[in-house]
């Protein structure tokens, strides 16, 4: 998700390393933290892999800043990303937000409507973090004050969620305006 959020944030604009970690800190970083030992590791793969172009330009006060934008074989990535996302990006609630917040730049209204469609699908499906005799167990049938709060919660932002999925596939599936 780091590599996505790296692509995503340079579609928007090119950024200098600080600025770049201070935007995914924003996006996920109290839930998956970034550090500088996974954020520039990562930058140097999309370097060499030709997805991110890098520039030095001068510090506001002293030492010069390594400015980062994204190539077209870049943007292409992002895109095919977006386009297919893996089954943990579809079924982890931090990583599909993260989808979420670059879906736009795929531009194509029915490629994004399959992807929220992969989402809402695996919302559908009846699951649970508790599980008895092979079956959910629900907020009711939890026995425990604490485990019963975890369900109703997670209950009530999956309706949310599939409310608003149906609503931002049903806007999709219209005409373009």
């Amino acid at each position: 998700m780091l590599e996505l959020s790296i692509l995503g944030f340079l579609a928007e604009a090119p950024l200098h390393g600080y600025e770049l970690k201070e935007r995914i800190k924003a996006l996920s970083g109290h839930v998956r933290p970034v550090s500088d030992g996974a954020l520039y590791p990562a930058i140097n793969r999309l370097v060499a892999a030709g997805l991110l172009d890098q520039r030095t330009e001068d510090g506001a006060s002293a030492a010069p800043r390594r400015v980062l934008s994204l190539t077209d074989k870049g943007r292409a990535e992002l895109l095919a990303r977006l386009r297919t996302p893996k089954q943990a990006e579809i079924t982890d609630h931090v990583r599909f937000n993260t989808v979420l917040a670059f879906l736009r730049h795929l531009g194509d209204r029915a490629e994004q409507a399959a992807v929220l469609r992969r989402r809402l699908d695996f919302l559908e499906t009846p699951s649970s973090f508790f599980y008895r005799e092979g079956e959910p167990v629900r907020a009711e049938e939890a026995g425990d004050l604490f485990r019963e709060g975890m369900l109703r919660v997670a209950r009530a932002t999956g309706t949310a969620e599939r409310e608003w999925l149906h609503e931002a596939i049903d806007t999709l599936s219209r005409t373009a305006p």
